[in-house]
């Protein structure tokens, strides 16, 4: 299963170039078989660029992931800071194996009355080999 993440320019950037090596989440997905991640660039790109494997899901408190992660979280301490205000746990998705593509996608030739997810949309069934 994948699942499809919108993520800004800036921090799509930063996973193809391999500074970001981790995917910051306030809530992760109820779903136990998600394998990969293809990720959506927020506009103005909005295109899918890319799809990653996860390598692993880390839970802990905001504080205790900031430890394990902030070397390769390709952001801010305060940046990090701001999206977890508040909370009491954060997860982080280990990118894995990378493949940007080479053409990038309209969503919307893929998901019929696609909208760009707050958090995250699960590819449906039917869909799940037509991007490779």
């Amino acid at each position: 299963m994948r699942v499809l993440l919108s993520i800004r320019p800036v921090h799509v950037e930063s996973i193809l170039s391999g500074v970001k090596r981790f995917e910051f989440r306030r809530r992760m997905f109820t779903r136990r078989d998600v394998r990969s991640v293809l990720i959506y660039c927020t506009m103005p790109v909005g295109r899918l660029v890319a799809e990653f494997e996860i390598a692993g899901i880390l839970e802990d408190t905001p504080e205790g992931l900031w430890a394990r992660t902030s070397e390769a979280s390709g952001i801010t301490r305060e940046f990090y800071d701001a999206y977890f205000e508040g909370r009491d746990r954060a997860f982080a998705l280990a990118i894995g194996e990378l493949n940007v593509f080479e053409t990038p996608i309209a969503p919307d030739e893929m998901i019929d009355d696609f909208t760009p997810p707050q958090s995250y949309r699960y590819v449906p069934p039917q869909r799940q080999l037509s991007l490779l």
